[in-house]
Protein backbone atom coordinates (compact mmCIF):
# COMPACT_ATOMS: atom_id res chain seq x y z
CA UNK A 1 0.00 0.00 0.00
CA UNK A 2 0.81 3.61 -0.39
CA UNK A 3 -1.65 5.65 1.84
CA UNK A 4 -0.78 9.27 1.57
CA UNK A 5 1.84 9.10 -1.11
CA UNK A 6 1.22 11.67 -4.01
CA UNK A 7 1.88 11.11 -7.45
CA UNK A 8 2.22 13.12 -10.56
CA UNK A 9 1.15 11.44 -13.76
CA UNK A 10 2.20 13.25 -16.59
CA UNK A 11 0.27 11.35 -19.77
CA UNK A 12 2.30 11.58 -22.80
CA UNK A 13 0.90 11.13 -26.55
CA UNK A 14 0.63 7.44 -28.27
CA UNK A 15 -1.57 4.50 -28.76
CA UNK A 16 -0.30 3.51 -24.81
CA UNK A 17 -2.01 6.37 -23.26
CA UNK A 18 -5.46 4.17 -22.78
CA UNK A 19 -3.17 2.06 -20.06
CA UNK A 20 -2.77 5.35 -18.11
CA UNK A 21 -6.51 5.47 -16.99
CA UNK A 22 -5.71 1.61 -15.26
CA UNK A 23 -2.80 2.85 -14.01
CA UNK A 24 -4.39 5.68 -12.32
CA UNK A 25 -7.22 3.29 -10.53
CA UNK A 26 -4.08 1.14 -9.25
CA UNK A 27 -2.69 3.77 -7.72
CA UNK A 28 -5.78 4.91 -5.66
CA UNK A 29 -6.66 1.44 -5.15
CA UNK A 30 -3.44 1.56 -3.00
CA UNK A 31 -3.94 4.92 -1.39
CA UNK A 32 -1.96 7.36 -3.51
CA UNK A 33 -3.40 10.69 -4.30
CA UNK A 34 -3.09 11.21 -7.95
CA UNK A 35 -2.34 14.57 -10.01
CA UNK A 36 -2.28 14.40 -13.63
CA UNK A 37 -0.88 16.44 -16.28
CA UNK A 38 -2.21 15.67 -19.57
CA UNK A 39 0.33 16.35 -22.84
CA UNK A 40 -1.27 17.83 -26.18
CA UNK A 41 -0.30 14.43 -27.54
CA UNK A 42 -1.84 12.45 -25.10
CA UNK A 43 -4.97 14.50 -25.55
CA UNK A 44 -6.05 12.92 -28.70
CA UNK A 45 -5.86 9.43 -27.18
CA UNK A 46 -7.56 9.85 -23.56
CA UNK A 47 -10.16 12.63 -22.90
CA UNK A 48 -9.03 15.36 -20.04
CA UNK A 49 -12.80 14.46 -18.75
CA UNK A 50 -11.99 10.69 -18.27
CA UNK A 51 -8.52 11.40 -16.55
CA UNK A 52 -9.96 13.67 -14.27
CA UNK A 53 -12.82 11.04 -13.59
CA UNK A 54 -10.28 8.48 -12.24
CA UNK A 55 -8.32 10.57 -10.52
CA UNK A 56 -10.48 12.81 -8.80
CA UNK A 57 -9.19 16.18 -9.58
CA UNK A 58 -8.54 18.56 -12.10
CA UNK A 59 -6.61 17.53 -15.32
CA UNK A 60 -3.21 20.12 -15.59
CA UNK A 61 -2.91 20.63 -19.23
CA UNK A 62 -2.06 24.73 -19.88
CA UNK A 63 1.53 25.81 -18.78
CA UNK A 64 0.00 29.30 -18.91
CA UNK A 65 -3.21 28.84 -16.94
CA UNK A 66 -3.21 32.24 -15.33
CA UNK A 67 -5.42 30.78 -12.49
CA UNK A 68 -2.81 28.17 -11.46
CA UNK A 69 0.14 31.01 -12.66
CA UNK A 70 -0.62 32.98 -10.03
CA UNK A 71 0.56 30.59 -7.36
CA UNK A 72 3.27 29.10 -9.71
CA UNK A 73 1.16 26.62 -10.52
CA UNK A 74 4.12 24.68 -12.26
CA UNK A 75 6.24 24.90 -9.56
CA UNK A 76 4.22 23.74 -6.80
CA UNK A 77 2.49 20.95 -9.00
CA UNK A 78 6.17 19.55 -9.46
CA UNK A 79 7.63 19.80 -6.00
CA UNK A 80 4.39 18.51 -3.86
CA UNK A 81 4.43 14.92 -5.33
CA UNK A 82 6.43 12.34 -3.79
CA UNK A 83 7.52 11.13 -7.18
CA UNK A 84 6.82 12.33 -10.78
CA UNK A 85 5.69 9.37 -12.91
CA UNK A 86 5.38 9.75 -17.11
CA UNK A 87 2.93 7.15 -18.27
CA UNK A 88 3.46 6.84 -21.47
CA UNK A 89 7.07 8.36 -21.87
CA UNK A 90 7.26 9.28 -26.28
CA UNK A 91 10.58 9.01 -27.95
CA UNK A 92 10.00 12.68 -28.27
CA UNK A 93 9.31 13.16 -25.26
CA UNK A 94 12.65 11.44 -23.92
CA UNK A 95 14.32 13.75 -26.25
CA UNK A 96 12.90 16.83 -25.13
CA UNK A 97 13.34 15.93 -21.35
CA UNK A 98 16.95 15.21 -21.51
CA UNK A 99 17.93 18.71 -23.28
CA UNK A 100 16.36 20.17 -20.95
CA UNK A 101 13.68 21.76 -22.64
CA UNK A 102 10.68 23.02 -21.32
CA UNK A 103 8.30 24.44 -23.35
CA UNK A 104 5.27 23.10 -22.18
CA UNK A 105 3.66 22.29 -18.97
CA UNK A 106 4.86 18.49 -18.85
CA UNK A 107 8.86 19.31 -19.83
CA UNK A 108 8.39 22.24 -17.38
CA UNK A 109 7.30 19.97 -15.00
CA UNK A 110 9.80 17.53 -15.14
CA UNK A 111 12.69 20.50 -15.36
CA UNK A 112 11.12 22.16 -12.64
CA UNK A 113 10.83 19.30 -10.30
CA UNK A 114 13.37 18.27 -7.11
CA UNK A 115 11.67 14.57 -6.83
CA UNK A 116 12.28 11.57 -7.85
CA UNK A 117 11.54 10.72 -12.05
CA UNK A 118 9.90 7.41 -13.32
CA UNK A 119 9.61 7.18 -17.19
CA UNK A 120 7.51 4.17 -18.48
CA UNK A 121 8.67 4.76 -22.59
CA UNK A 122 6.57 3.10 -25.35
CA UNK A 123 7.07 3.54 -28.55
CA UNK A 124 8.04 1.54 -32.08
CA UNK A 125 11.00 -0.81 -31.59
CA UNK A 126 13.38 0.96 -34.20
CA UNK A 127 12.65 4.29 -32.66
CA UNK A 128 13.97 2.57 -29.31
CA UNK A 129 16.52 1.04 -30.58
CA UNK A 130 17.95 3.75 -32.65
CA UNK A 131 20.64 5.64 -31.36
CA UNK A 132 19.40 8.90 -30.54
CA UNK A 133 17.14 7.69 -28.24
CA UNK A 134 20.06 5.10 -26.76
CA UNK A 135 22.34 8.27 -25.98
CA UNK A 136 18.65 10.29 -24.62
CA UNK A 137 18.46 7.25 -21.93
CA UNK A 138 21.79 7.19 -20.76
CA UNK A 139 21.50 10.62 -20.15
CA UNK A 140 18.39 10.88 -18.35
CA UNK A 141 19.88 7.85 -16.25
CA UNK A 142 22.95 9.86 -16.04
CA UNK A 143 20.90 12.58 -14.54
CA UNK A 144 19.01 10.92 -11.88
CA UNK A 145 15.81 9.21 -13.80
CA UNK A 146 14.32 5.66 -13.56
CA UNK A 147 12.73 3.85 -15.74
CA UNK A 148 10.82 0.68 -16.03
CA UNK A 149 10.28 -1.20 -19.17
CA UNK A 150 10.11 -1.02 -21.95
CA UNK A 151 8.54 -4.87 -22.50
CA UNK A 152 8.74 -6.55 -25.80
CA UNK A 153 5.55 -7.13 -27.31
CA UNK A 154 3.75 -6.71 -30.66
CA UNK A 155 3.61 -2.97 -31.89
CA UNK A 156 0.02 -0.94 -32.38
CA UNK A 157 2.01 -0.52 -36.32
CA UNK A 158 2.30 -4.80 -36.42
CA UNK A 159 5.98 -4.57 -35.35
CA UNK A 160 7.43 -6.72 -32.47
CA UNK A 161 10.06 -6.14 -30.05
CA UNK A 162 11.09 -3.90 -27.04
CA UNK A 163 8.60 -0.86 -26.75
CA UNK A 164 5.89 -1.68 -25.34
CA UNK A 165 4.74 0.48 -22.20
CA UNK A 166 4.97 -1.54 -18.85
CA UNK A 167 1.57 -2.80 -17.52
CA UNK A 168 0.18 -0.96 -15.42
CA UNK A 169 0.56 -3.39 -12.69
CA UNK A 170 4.15 -3.55 -13.57
CA UNK A 171 4.19 0.46 -13.25
CA UNK A 172 2.43 0.78 -10.30
CA UNK A 173 4.78 -2.20 -8.59
CA UNK A 174 7.96 -0.08 -9.55
CA UNK A 175 6.02 3.02 -7.92
CA UNK A 176 6.09 1.14 -4.57
CA UNK A 177 9.30 0.01 -5.13
CA UNK A 178 10.42 3.83 -5.22
CA UNK A 179 8.74 5.12 -2.54
CA UNK A 180 8.95 1.99 -0.01
CA UNK A 181 11.75 4.00 2.37
CA UNK A 182 11.17 3.87 6.23
CA UNK A 183 13.08 2.59 9.23
CA UNK A 184 11.97 -1.25 7.65
CA UNK A 185 13.82 -0.51 4.27
CA UNK A 186 15.80 -3.81 3.53
CA UNK A 187 13.74 -5.98 6.20
CA UNK A 188 12.30 -9.40 5.64
CA UNK A 189 9.02 -9.64 7.39
CA UNK A 190 6.94 -13.13 7.47
CA UNK A 191 3.18 -12.30 8.14
CA UNK A 192 0.88 -15.35 8.61
CA UNK A 193 -3.01 -14.71 8.06
CA UNK A 194 -6.53 -15.89 7.82
CA UNK A 195 -7.56 -19.65 8.63
CA UNK A 196 -6.60 -22.59 7.65
CA UNK A 197 -8.77 -25.51 5.81
CA UNK A 198 -8.41 -29.28 6.62
CA UNK A 199 -9.90 -31.53 4.54
CA UNK A 200 -12.68 -34.22 5.17
CA UNK A 201 -13.75 -34.68 1.89
CA UNK A 202 -14.00 -32.48 -1.54
CA UNK A 203 -17.15 -30.41 0.44
CA UNK A 204 -16.29 -30.16 4.21
CA UNK A 205 -13.79 -29.19 6.14
CA UNK A 206 -12.35 -28.03 9.21
CA UNK A 207 -11.86 -24.47 10.25
CA UNK A 208 -11.38 -21.41 12.22
CA UNK A 209 -13.51 -18.04 11.89
CA UNK A 210 -10.94 -15.57 10.69
CA UNK A 211 -11.49 -12.83 7.84
CA UNK A 212 -7.44 -12.47 7.89
CA UNK A 213 -8.27 -8.64 8.54
CA UNK A 214 -5.82 -7.99 11.07
CA UNK A 215 -3.45 -9.84 9.31
CA UNK A 216 -3.65 -8.25 5.95
CA UNK A 217 -3.72 -4.75 8.02
CA UNK A 218 -0.29 -5.47 9.35
CA UNK A 219 1.21 -6.53 6.18
CA UNK A 220 0.13 -3.39 4.63
CA UNK A 221 1.71 -1.48 7.32
CA UNK A 222 4.92 -2.63 7.47
CA UNK A 223 4.92 -2.43 3.72
CA UNK A 224 4.27 1.04 4.00
CA UNK A 225 7.55 1.57 6.20
CA UNK A 226 9.54 -0.27 3.65
CA UNK A 227 9.40 -3.70 4.67
CA UNK A 228 10.07 -6.94 2.39
CA UNK A 229 6.71 -8.27 3.25
CA UNK A 230 5.71 -12.49 2.10
CA UNK A 231 2.51 -12.67 3.02
CA UNK A 232 1.35 -16.08 3.68
CA UNK A 233 -2.41 -16.50 4.06
CA UNK A 234 -4.99 -19.34 4.18
CA UNK A 235 -8.82 -18.61 2.72
CA UNK A 236 -8.94 -15.44 3.74
CA UNK A 237 -12.27 -13.43 2.77
CA UNK A 238 -10.74 -10.13 2.63
CA UNK A 239 -8.44 -8.99 -0.21
CA UNK A 240 -5.04 -9.42 0.11
CA UNK A 241 -2.58 -6.38 0.34
CA UNK A 242 -0.97 -4.63 -2.43
CA UNK A 243 2.93 -4.68 -2.96
CA UNK A 244 3.85 -7.30 -0.99
CA UNK A 245 4.71 -10.84 -2.03
CA UNK A 246 1.81 -12.85 -1.49
CA UNK A 247 1.88 -17.08 -1.32
CA UNK A 248 -1.82 -18.29 -1.23
CA UNK A 249 -2.43 -21.94 0.86
CA UNK A 250 -5.44 -23.66 2.49
CA UNK A 251 -3.89 -26.27 4.77
CA UNK A 252 -1.97 -25.69 7.67
CA UNK A 253 0.67 -28.12 6.34
CA UNK A 254 0.99 -25.87 3.15
CA UNK A 255 1.07 -22.79 5.57
CA UNK A 256 4.24 -24.82 7.36
CA UNK A 257 6.28 -25.46 4.09
CA UNK A 258 5.62 -21.66 2.82
CA UNK A 259 6.96 -20.40 5.94
CA UNK A 260 9.88 -22.85 6.41
CA UNK A 261 10.75 -21.87 2.75
CA UNK A 262 10.41 -17.94 3.21
CA UNK A 263 13.06 -18.05 6.16
CA UNK A 264 15.17 -16.40 6.79
CA UNK A 265 13.13 -13.56 8.03
CA UNK A 266 14.35 -10.25 10.47
CA UNK A 267 10.99 -10.45 11.94
CA UNK A 268 7.93 -13.40 11.58
CA UNK A 269 4.47 -12.40 13.13
CA UNK A 270 1.84 -15.36 12.87
CA UNK A 271 -1.56 -13.81 12.99
CA UNK A 272 -3.21 -16.63 10.94
CA UNK A 273 -5.76 -18.62 12.67
CA UNK A 274 -4.24 -22.06 12.39
CA UNK A 275 -6.35 -25.36 12.77
CA UNK A 276 -5.34 -27.10 15.07
CA UNK A 277 -6.34 -30.54 14.29
CA UNK A 278 -6.32 -32.18 10.65
CA UNK A 279 -8.56 -35.38 10.03
CA UNK A 280 -6.21 -38.93 9.57
CA UNK A 281 -7.50 -39.84 6.30
CA UNK A 282 -9.15 -37.14 3.59
CA UNK A 283 -12.05 -38.65 1.56
CA UNK A 284 -11.55 -38.20 -1.80
CA UNK A 285 -15.29 -38.81 -2.51
CA UNK A 286 -17.92 -36.84 -0.75
CA UNK A 287 -19.45 -38.82 2.88
CA UNK A 288 -22.67 -39.53 2.57
CA UNK A 289 -25.49 -38.73 5.21
CA UNK A 290 -27.61 -41.86 4.79
CA UNK A 291 -30.85 -42.10 7.13
CA UNK A 292 -30.30 -44.52 10.02
CA UNK A 293 -26.64 -45.01 9.53
CA UNK A 294 -24.25 -43.78 12.51
CA UNK A 295 -22.38 -40.90 12.37
CA UNK A 296 -19.16 -41.14 10.56
CA UNK A 297 -16.00 -41.15 12.98
CA UNK A 298 -13.28 -38.71 12.27
CA UNK A 299 -9.91 -39.42 13.68
CA UNK A 300 -8.15 -36.56 14.25
CA UNK A 301 -4.34 -35.48 13.77
CA UNK A 302 -2.91 -32.11 15.51
CA UNK A 303 -1.27 -30.21 12.95
CA UNK A 304 2.38 -29.26 12.90
CA UNK A 305 2.70 -25.92 15.47
CA UNK A 306 4.31 -23.23 13.07
CA UNK A 307 4.96 -20.88 15.86
CA UNK A 308 6.52 -22.91 17.88
CA UNK A 309 8.76 -25.00 15.57
CA UNK A 310 9.76 -21.14 14.37
CA UNK A 311 10.67 -20.12 17.97
CA UNK A 312 12.20 -22.92 19.04
CA UNK A 313 14.51 -22.79 15.47
CA UNK A 314 18.50 -22.96 16.51
CA UNK A 315 19.44 -21.35 13.01
CA UNK A 316 17.59 -18.86 11.02
CA UNK A 317 15.20 -17.45 14.17
CA UNK A 318 13.64 -14.65 13.16
CA UNK A 319 14.77 -11.65 15.22
CA UNK A 320 11.39 -10.90 16.43
CA UNK A 321 8.87 -13.71 16.73
CA UNK A 322 5.24 -12.10 17.48
CA UNK A 323 2.57 -14.72 18.01
CA UNK A 324 -1.98 -14.33 18.75
CA UNK A 325 -3.42 -15.80 20.58
CA UNK A 326 -7.93 -15.93 20.71
CA UNK A 327 -9.19 -16.61 23.97
CA UNK A 328 -12.64 -16.81 25.60
CA UNK A 329 -11.60 -16.03 29.04
CA UNK A 330 -9.08 -15.43 31.15
CA UNK A 331 -7.06 -13.45 27.65
CA UNK A 332 -4.02 -12.54 30.16
CA UNK A 333 -3.44 -15.30 31.78
CA UNK A 334 -4.33 -17.69 28.80
CA UNK A 335 -2.25 -15.52 26.35
CA UNK A 336 0.88 -15.19 29.04
CA UNK A 337 1.42 -19.42 29.42
CA UNK A 338 1.22 -19.61 25.49
CA UNK A 339 3.95 -16.95 24.87
CA UNK A 340 6.06 -19.40 27.60
CA UNK A 341 5.06 -22.92 25.53
CA UNK A 342 5.47 -21.66 22.04
CA UNK A 343 8.90 -19.94 23.31
CA UNK A 344 7.78 -16.82 20.94
CA UNK A 345 8.39 -13.48 22.53
CA UNK A 346 5.47 -11.15 22.11
CA UNK A 347 2.08 -12.77 22.24
CA UNK A 348 -1.04 -10.31 20.53
CA UNK A 349 -3.87 -11.38 22.81
CA UNK A 350 -7.65 -10.50 21.95
CA UNK A 351 -11.09 -12.04 23.65
CA UNK A 352 -13.21 -13.86 21.02
CA UNK A 353 -17.33 -15.37 21.13
CA UNK A 354 -20.05 -13.99 22.84
CA UNK A 355 -21.04 -10.57 21.67
CA UNK A 356 -17.36 -10.14 20.54
CA UNK A 357 -17.31 -9.70 17.10
CA UNK A 358 -13.44 -9.63 16.38
CA UNK A 359 -12.80 -12.44 14.11
CA UNK A 360 -14.98 -11.12 11.05
CA UNK A 361 -15.43 -7.60 12.29
CA UNK A 362 -13.28 -4.24 11.54
CA UNK A 363 -12.89 -3.94 15.24
CA UNK A 364 -10.14 -5.10 17.92
CA UNK A 365 -9.20 -4.53 21.03
CA UNK A 366 -5.53 -6.84 22.22
CA UNK A 367 -3.02 -6.83 24.75
CA UNK A 368 0.60 -6.79 23.95
CA UNK A 369 2.51 -9.29 25.89
CA UNK A 370 5.89 -9.44 26.20
CA UNK A 371 8.84 -10.97 28.41
CA UNK A 372 8.31 -7.99 31.38
CA UNK A 373 5.49 -6.03 30.31
CA UNK A 374 1.50 -6.51 29.73
CA UNK A 375 -0.29 -3.33 27.01
CA UNK A 376 -3.59 -3.68 27.53
CA UNK A 377 -4.61 -1.41 24.27
CA UNK A 378 -7.73 0.47 23.97
CA UNK A 379 -10.47 -0.80 20.99
CA UNK A 380 -9.88 0.47 17.69
CA UNK A 381 -9.42 -0.35 14.09
CA UNK A 382 -7.48 -3.21 12.83
CA UNK A 383 -5.87 -0.85 10.98
CA UNK A 384 -5.06 1.30 13.73
CA UNK A 385 -3.60 -1.93 16.08
CA UNK A 386 -1.32 -2.90 13.07
CA UNK A 387 0.18 0.72 12.80
CA UNK A 388 0.41 0.89 16.51
CA UNK A 389 2.16 -2.66 16.62
CA UNK A 390 4.56 -2.08 13.52
CA UNK A 391 5.73 1.20 15.72
CA UNK A 392 6.32 -1.49 18.63
CA UNK A 393 8.70 -3.58 16.06
CA UNK A 394 10.43 -0.50 14.88
CA UNK A 395 11.54 0.69 18.54
CA UNK A 396 12.45 -3.13 19.08
CA UNK A 397 14.47 -3.45 16.43
CA UNK A 398 16.41 -0.24 17.02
Amino acid sequence: MLFGKRILLVIGGGISAYRSLELIRLLRKRGCTVSTCLTEGGSNFVTPLSVGALAGGKVHQDLFDLTDEAEMGHIELSRAADLVVVAPCTADFMAKIASGFANDLASTLLLATDKPILLAPAMNVRMWNHPSTKRNYATLISDGARFVGPNDGEMACGDFGPGRMSEPEQIAIEIEHILKSGPLKNTHVIVTSGPTHEPIDPIRYIGNRSSGAQGTAIASALSNLGADVTFISGPASVEYPSGVETIKVETAEQMFDAVSNALPAKVAIFAAAVADWKVASEQKKKIKKVSGQEVPDLILLENKDILKFVSELKENRPELVIGFAAETENVIEQASHKRSRKGCDWIVANKVGGDNEVMGGTINKVALICETIVEEWPEMSKEKVALKLVKRIVEKLK
